[in-house]
């Protein structure tokens, strides 16, 4: 998904990942490489780029291979990238150290910023447990958007399960943001599960474990993405 109504003149970096080419930092390490020209010169650090300028990126001799993984974080263990992982894998977006659930792992830094940028508004599912038993108005409040601390959150979808349990699926992400809508509401979360991001499914991983995400299920992720 391209961006909204781009503004120029545009950092070359933002303008970079604007085009697909790579992230932000990404950009600046292309730049660094000298592999972006702008107008026909070697782009530096902190260019600028107005709307009629020509940018081309210089392809490296070697194409990247992009790993992808799903993973399931237990609760209490913080979001660094696993360790059965190598140091080129970094997580996509983090959960709190209390949640648990469904995380990605990759080292494509392309998808960073279209999938974490609320722009974009990419879905994310979680199951929530709460302590206090669910008013009847609570759906009806939560899907319409809450104030936590002077920022009114975007409408959501939202399912009860039961008394005490619903799913509710978001398209932005503030900190600690489901925890915060909750007590705004007079209630208080004892479990957070993350079960969905875009297409990706967290089914029956156990936790600790993690899988490849490859195939048909890869290709809807990264169209979803606009990759």
């Amino acid at each position: 998904m391209r961006m909204k109504n781009p503004k120029f003149p545009m950092r070359i970096n933002r303008y970079l990942a604007w085009q697909k080419h790579s992230t932000r930092r990404g950009g600046d390490e292309l730049v660094q490489k000298k592999q972006v020209l702008i107008n026909g010169r070697f782009a530096e650090l902190g260019d600028k780029v107005n709307e009629k300028d020509v940018v081309e990126v210089l392809k490296s001799k070697k194409p990247k291979s992009y790993l992808y993984f799903a993973y399931n974080k237990p609760a209490g263990e913080t979001t660094d990238t696993p360790i059965f992982l190598n140091k080129d894998i970094f997580p996509l977006g983090r959960l709190d150290k209390d949640s648990h659930g469904l995380m990605l792992l990759t080292n494509d830094g392309r998808v960073t910023d279209r999938l974490l940028n609320p722009e974009y508004a990419h879905e994310k599912e979680y199951i929530v447990v709460i302590k206090e038993k669910l008013r009847p108005n609570f759906k009806q409040k939560m899907e319409a958007g809450v104030d936590i601390e002077g920022y009114k959150t975007k409408k959501c979808k939202v399912e009860i399960l039961n008394n005490f349990t619903f799913k509710i699926a978001l398209t932005e992400g503030k900190k600690h943001q489901i925890r915060r809508m909750c007590v705004a509401l007079r209630n208080e979360v004892k479990d957070l599960k993350r079960t969905r991001i875009l297409n990706i499914e967290l089914g029956n991983l156990p936790a600790g474990s993690h899988r490849a995400i490859g195939g048909e299920e890869l290709n809807m992720f990264l169209k979803n993405l606009g990759l």
